[in-house]
């Protein structure tokens, strides 16, 4: 129950120290910070965000009916945490559905696939001859017209990794393999899922057709239905009927909710902590990204109940439709690009709930902030590592204006065993993970707020 008053003397500790004396700031800081990193790991709230949403709201496919009950969910959840300003912006973009989808290996070795729909793609019922492709680059390599009235089908497994680095090969298949299947003839589009599942999942995900191309029906495979695909055409020809019934209907208008913890000394000055609110329609959005919006509210919550708010102001956003496009994120750089400057440093939670393990920001490590918040993450088990990770996907359009980032490095091992699939629920958010999540949030945005150091935020020349 004393715990106001310790937190209280070890901020009066911190503030009598100019924050841009590395040394001297660590020194005092490190009884403050070991308090707040405490009272987060104990902290519930977290945990108790990311319930309330999956299981109250579900999953949360942009421009859905879900997605406006999300949107009522943040601003009352922002309110009863406490955050002192609550607000939303609109965020206008096309509206794409999924209805229903199904595949089947037809003739001799008749058998049903599990696929899912890729997001952008249009509905369609094909029924045509597998060639296969072990990569992107075999795709592009055939020859023009060679795939005329056949399904391509692009077989390129993704491999695990901490820092999530496989998925760019994954990603570009499922952006540019459609468009790069209808040039050379094809009538519709499979690849295997990007994602590490061992489970009869497939991974959805958003996809592009380019300018002047007629879109076909694109799926993904679950990875046991890639391989079963594979064997069958080992065996000789296969044909298959894949049913989309999906596609564009329309605009919608979703909303981008923030919430402030107002700063007590710089309140125009920001800190800026995002996630995203919407999520894929299989599961039901826990890790990717109900995990990120419990994060962020809880940490934010926990610098709003101390004694004495931060210096600066903490900003916690909720961003729309990331998962078609950053959509969300685009218009609120676009609708903040004069303020730039006053967004000090901001961080995203889009990786999951794996533990966090390494730190780094766009100011560099030897930067006396940064440097001071480096110390004080290490007892979490997050060590520095200059030059490594970056601006989140839905910090990425504020990077590119000017803004400075941080990043806060978190496992993802398994992320996309669960990745955009229908695996994504509560029961794989790890609860303890989760608490060291919201305390190394916790421990950053309090003291970047608490500097008096910027992290060099400043608007770029669009025109050089």
């Amino acid at each position: 129950m004393r715990l106001p008053l310790l937190v209280s003397a070890c901020l009066l500790s911190l503030l009598v120290v100019p924050a841009y004396a590395a040394d001297e700031a660590v020194s005092a800081v490190a009884g403050s910070t070991a308090v707040l990193r405490e009272r987060a790991l104990a902290d519930g709230t977290a945990w108790q965000v990311v319930e309330s949403l999956t299981s109250e709201i579900g999953p949360r496919l942009a421009g859905s009916e879900a997605d406006a009950r999300a949107v009522a969910w943040a601003q009352a959840k922002f309110r009863e945490l406490g955050y002192d300003k609550v607000w939303i912006e609109p965020v206008t973009f096309p509206k794409w559905e999924r209805r229903g989808e199904s595949a089947q290996v037809l003739g001799e070795y008749a058998q049903p696939l599990v696929v899912t729909a890729l997001g952008g793609s249009p509905g369609g019922t094909v029924e045509a001859g597998i060639v296969r492709f072990d990569s992107l680059e075999a795709l592009q390599a055939a020859p023009a017209g060679s795939l005329a009235g056949r399904i391509a089908f692009v077989d390129s497994p993704m491999e695990r990794a901490r820092d999530g680095s496989a998925y760019g090969n994954s990603g570009a298949i499922r952006s540019r393999g459609p468009s790069e299947a209808i040039r050379k003839g094809a009538v519709a589009f499979l690849m295997r899922s990007a994602g590490t599942s061992e489970h009869r999942v497939a991974n959805t995900g958003i996809t592009r057709f380019d300018e002047g191309l007629a879109p076909v029906p694109a799926a993904a495979l679950s990875l046991p239905d890639a391989d079963q695909l594979a064997r069958l055409l080992a065996r000789g020809p296969v044909r298959v009927r894949l049913a989309l019934d999906c596609g564009w209907d329309g605009e919608y208008t979703s909303h981008n909710v923030i919430g402030e913890i107002t700063g007590r000394e710089a309140p125009q000055e920001l800190v800026l902590l995002g996630a995203h609110l919407d999520s894929w329609d299989l599961g039901t959005g826990a890790i990717d990204d109900a995990s990120g919006i419990g994060i962020t509210m809880a940490a934010g919550r926990l610098l709003g109940q101390l004694p004495q708010r931060p210096r600066r102001t903490i900003r916690v956003v909720a961003f729309a439709n990331e998962e078609q496009g950053l959509l969300g994120a685009r218009e609120y750089a676009r609708r903040h690009a004069a303020d730039v400057g006053r967004h000090v440093v901001a961080v995203e939670s889009d990786f999951g709930a794996g533990r966090i393990y390494g730190f780094n920001t766009s100011a560099g490590l030897e930067h006396a902030t940064s440097a001071a918040i480096a110390e004080a993450l290490a007892p979490l088990g997050i060590a520095p590592m200059p030059g490594e990770g970056g601006p989140g996907p839905d910090i990425s359009p504020l990077a590119a204006a000017g803004g400075a980032w941080a990043w806060l490095g978190q496992d993802g091992t398994h992320y996309f065993d669960l990745h955009h699939n229908a695996d994504d629920t509560l029961d794989k958010v790890d609860p303890d993970a989760l608490a060291q999540n919201v305390a190394a949030y916790a421990v950053f945005a309090w003291l970047a707020a608490e500097s008096r150091e910027d992290f060099g935020s400043a608007p770029k020349d669009q025109d050089g």
